[in-house]
This record gives structure tokens, sequence and C-alpha cells, in this order.
């Protein structure tokens, strides 16, 4: 683990729940937002995805060896500094936000693929069409949006926290989209026998079932895995210690990072500190996307 003498101000994991809501609240009126807010369609006056400022800091990217479920690529753990503000939505985009793109653009999704519908989140869509989706949201807001990098959005899913999920060290139904056949940690199976609150999912649930985190997103943990702007490596060797920044691209690029789990995967692919790699043009059923907003 990277070593630093002091950590400096904006240390989040140094910072308490009322600080943290603090400096949402202190990012968002120097920029004349609500820490929660959604911009304005020019055309019609119709709001855009729902958005949460999250506030500049210091976090500790990644997950310790002795992490419940740590994998060799959450390693090392390393400290990552977000210069800026920036906004992210609160849930990722749903059917309904992506129908409202189709229409508009004509895009058409292949019929045999299986569909969401509603304020589900919008699956089975590649890098490709999520890209056409961001420029057509940039064209109708007048704003810059785009994909995360995997920093802002762990940075983001953790909300100061420096625990397996943002609310604690287990995995809960009530918290949680998982597979209810792999637990978190495994140990609590054992104890406990199952959880007679968590029925089997065959699809993803609607967005924003799940409490929120300290800065108002939903379903960081668990649901769909969601999309980055990083390309994949296999470890954190080459990570930014700039959270806006990309880790460096060898040759063709064809994998990207994908965060948060889902309804499909074990609790421990839901943590915070998770990671995997998932090809660009992939198509899937629990793969989906949120946006960051520039601020």
């Amino acid at each position: 683990m990277q070593t630093l003498v002091a950590h400096p101000a904006g240390f989040v994991h140094d910072m308490d729940a009322g600080s943290l809501v603090a400096a949402q609240q202190a990012a968002a009126q120097r920029v004349g937002l609500q820490p929660h807010f959604t911009d304005v369609f020019q055309l019609d006056g119709t709001p855009g995805p729902e958005l949460a400022v999250i506030p500049s800091g210091w976090f500790e990217m990644g997950s310790s060896h002795d992490e419940p479920g740590h994998d060799a690529s959450e390693a090392p753990q390393h400290y990552v500094q977000l210069t800026r503000a920036f906004a992210i939505a609160r849930h990722t985009i749903t059917a309904d936000e992506w129908a409202r793109f189709a229409a508009a653009t004509g895009w058409h999704q292949v019929r045999e693929l299986i569909q969401a519908s509603g304020r589900e989140p919008v699956v089975n869509i590649r890098m490709a069409d999520v890209l056409q989706f961001i420029q057509w949201l940039n064209a109708e807001t007048g704003q810059l949006y785009r994909l995360p990098t995997e920093a802002e959005w762990e940075y983001a899913a953790r909300a100061g926290t420096h625990t397996p999920f943002h609310y604690g060290d287990y995995a809960s139904c009530r918290e949680v989209l998982f597979k209810p056949m792999f637990p978190y940690p495994e140990k609590v199976k054992k104890r406990r026998g199952f959880f007679p609150e968590c029925g089997p999912m065959m699809w993803a649930s609607e967005v924003g079932t799940k409490p929120a985190n300290l800065w108002g997103l939903h379903d960081m943990h668990g649901n769909v895995w969601e999309m980055t702007a990083s390309p994949w490596h296999p470890d954190h060797q080459q990570s930014p210690r700039e959270g806006h920044q990309l880790p460096p691209r060898t040759g063709k690029v064809e994998r990207m990072v994908v965060k948060g789990g889902s309804w499909f995967d074990p609790a421990s692919a839901a943590r915070s500190a998770a990671r995997r790699s998932r090809l660009r043009d992939e198509l899937d059923v629990n793969l989906g996307f949120r946006v960051v907003r520039e601020i």
C-alpha cells in the first residue's frame, strides 16, 4: 500500500457524515446548483437525468488483502485526488430515458435481444451506443456529459466510507441486489443458513429501490454492472493519482473497467473496490451505465 506522511485537507475518510454532507452542499453552492439537481432539455424544457454533486477531495482506492472478497486486481491500495467537484447520475440510465434518446435519434435495438422497460436500467447496449446517447444528451442540454472514470465512480460510491459497502461491512438484500446464494461475507451463509428476505432474481430491479448513500446515489452496489471510461488494467499499478484522468492506453483498447456488481453476481462483486473487465462491444442483461456531468 502506498504510504503518505500526512493526509492533505479533504481526505474524506477522516470526515464524519455531517462534514461530508456539508462538503457536498458547499460544492454545489459554489457553482450555483442544488446538491441534487437535473438539467433541462433546451427544446422542450423537460428534465434530464437526476444528478448529485460530488465534492472534490482525497480517498484511498482499492481494497486491502484482508477484506473478504479481495481480488488481486484491486491492489495496490493507493491515494487518489479528485481535484474538482463533478456531478454524477443518482442512478443508472433507465429504459425510459433510453427510449427518449431512441425516439429522437432513430436508434434501434436488435429485436431478438431482451429489453428493459420503464425505470429498469437499460441493458444490452454497447459502449458505442452509450457514447451516442451521451452525444445526444450534450446537444439537448448544452452541458458536458461523459462516462465516469473508475476512480470517480469509486469515490462517489464510497461517499467517504472505507468499508466494503457504503453502509458497512455486510451485504443484505435490503441494501444490495445480488445473487442470494452468495452472500457477503461467505461465513454469513454458514451462520444464518439463508436469507428469508432474499428471493432469487431473474432480472434487475427498478432504479432507486435500494437506500441511497450519503451523497444521494442509488444502486452503486448491485443491480447492474456499470461501464466506466477507464480501459482495463489487471491491477492498480498504473492507476493515475489524479482521479479525473484515465490510465494509459496500450495498443487497441478492447476492454473497459466495470463497477458495482449485479443481480446475477455474488455480493462480493458489489463491493466499492470490486472491479471487472468487460469488452467494449459486449451486450449483456446485467450491464448498464450512469453518466457524469462536468460542473
